[in-house]
């Protein structure tokens, strides 16, 4: 069993929701540019074929499969004067931040440009690991002792996932102009490329001192081995639910994401849709995120999480319907994508820290890191293997690599809109199943922490 905390919050302080949330920039700009930017950098500019760019988007991605689990450990076993895991806020964002700035300042295009881009792709995400793993773990620890940790993870996904979406608004709407207005090409994207990576620093260094206040919470005894770590984890069944869920969802919101630049200047015949697209995503979720608390409060985190992908399936197939009539029926699908979007990612990221909790309570170890390194690992793997199963579509539909638009044969026309629509709406619907058994409520949650069950 966990210690009895010597005293209890009502709840956090506005200004530790806030620091905390504003390190979504970081996430909400690496998880978010390179899906969005990247793939298309690699056919359009540099020439990669599109199933080999697919590959190597993935492959960097991939490594934070086995790297993501290390750091958690690592930090589970820091100890600081700023507690195990924000110093870990601090360097690896700064690091994700000087490394994304290098990933679109390669000299050189063709095969060269490609070696380059895979091995700044690497480093970046060995550096967003360290930020990302800590990052996810903090909210099981700084709830632990205020009245209401259940709820109080809600609350304070809630401000975390706002931040998230304004990230992606404005990186996601920001860099394809940026690299317009910097006139296109290797120019352009290394242009847009620092500017992403200064908001990544800005973001690593609100949270850092954001949380200065926030509780550290008692470091317990961790499992002395990985391997002993992770056969905890896959005995945690409402984890290895969610985790799965959560991840096979990814592949569909990588895909969706890696289409929409394809989509703008193809299908949409509008170069300059990107954005809209993601002002349209964006918008709308910052507007019913208070609302995805209060559906939560009234019918639990699971049903909202199943509205919520629910939602998104049944808008990214009335994308594909939209495609055949315009831009406006597009865009407007769009928004009740965002709107299912923000429902995820809110009560997913809320579960994640009942499942540690509830691990804790049984163990009576914190291995907070161990489960996040899990989690963020499993995400970023769904994320990357997004855009690699578009590139593979692209690449069963003829798409020509390093030609305009306007040259594509109608076949790549249509491999790009079914990937932008029925494939996310298929992959996110079809993972809802694998919540069946997830029984993880407040109430059994309350009798685990209380040692009743």
């Amino acid at each position: 069993m966990t210690e009895t905390p010597v005293s209890v919050l009502p709840g956090l302080g506005r200004g530790t929701r806030i620091g905390y949330a504003a390190g979504s920039l970081v996430p909400g700009a690496f998880g978010t540019v390179p899906g969005l930017l990247l793939l298309p950098y690699l056919t359009d500019t540099l020439a990669v074929a599109a199933g080999v760019a697919g590959l190597l988007v993935l492959l960097p991605k991939a490594w934070d499969v086995l790297l993501n689990p290390v750091a958690g450990r690592i930090s589970d076993r820091t100890t600081s004067r700023w507690g195990p895991r924000r110093p870990y806020l601090l360097i690896g964002g700064t690091g994700t931040a000087v490394t994304f700035a290098a990933l679109f300042a390669g000299p050189f295009d063709g095969v060269a440009g490609a070696v380059y881009v895979t091995v700044a792709f690497l480093a970046t995400a060995t550096a967003f690991a360290f930020f990302q793993v800590p990052f996810v773990a903090m909210p099981t620890e700084i709830t632990a002792t205020t009245a209401d940790p259940y709820g109080e993870r809600t609350r304070l996904m809630t401000w975390r996932i706002a931040v998230l979406a304004l990230a992606i608004l404005a990186s996601g709407a920001a860099a394809p102009a940026i690299r317009d207005a910097a006139g296109g090409g290797l120019g352009g994207y290394r242009v847009a490329g620092v500017a992403i990576a200064m908001l990544i620093a800005v973001g690593a260094l609100a949270s850092f001192w954001g949380t200065r206040r926030a509780p550290v919470g008692v470091v317990h005894e961790s499992e002395p081995s990985l391997r002993r770590q992770l056969a905890v984890a896959r005995g945690n069944r409402p984890f290895a639910l969610l985790l799965a869920c959560f991840v096979v969802q990814a592949v569909g919101i990588g895909a969706m994401l890696a289409g929409t630049d394809y989509v703008a200047a193809g299908p949409l015949d509008d170069a300059g849709a990107t954005s809209l697209l993601f002002v349209c995503f964006v918008g709308p979720a910052l507007v019913v995120m208070p609302l995805w608390e209060r559906v939560g409060a009234r019918i639990g985190k699971r049903s909202g999480f199943l509205a919520g992908s629910g939602l998104f399936g049944v808008g990214a197939l009335l994308v594909g319907l939209g495609l055949l009539v315009g831009l406006v029926p597009v865009l407007l699908a769009t928004a009740l994508v965002g709107i299912g979007y923000a429902g995820q990612q809110v009560f997913g990221l809320a579960m994640l820290p009942d499942t540690i909790a509830a691990d804790e309570a049984v163990t009576g170890r914190r291995q907070a890191g161990v489960f996040t390194g899990l989690w963020t690992g499993g995400e970023t793997l769904g994320l990357a293997l997004g855009p690699g199963l578009f590139g593979l579509v692209l690449q069963l539909g003829g798409y020509r690599s390093g030609v305009d638009a306007a040259e594509q044969p109608d076949s790549a026309r249509v491999a790009i809109a079914l990937g932008f629509s029925v494939l996310p709406a298929v992959i996110v619907l079809g993972a809802l199943p694998l919540l069946r058994r997830y029984d993880l409520t407040s109430a059994r949650l309350a009798a685990l922490t209380q040692g009743e069950a």
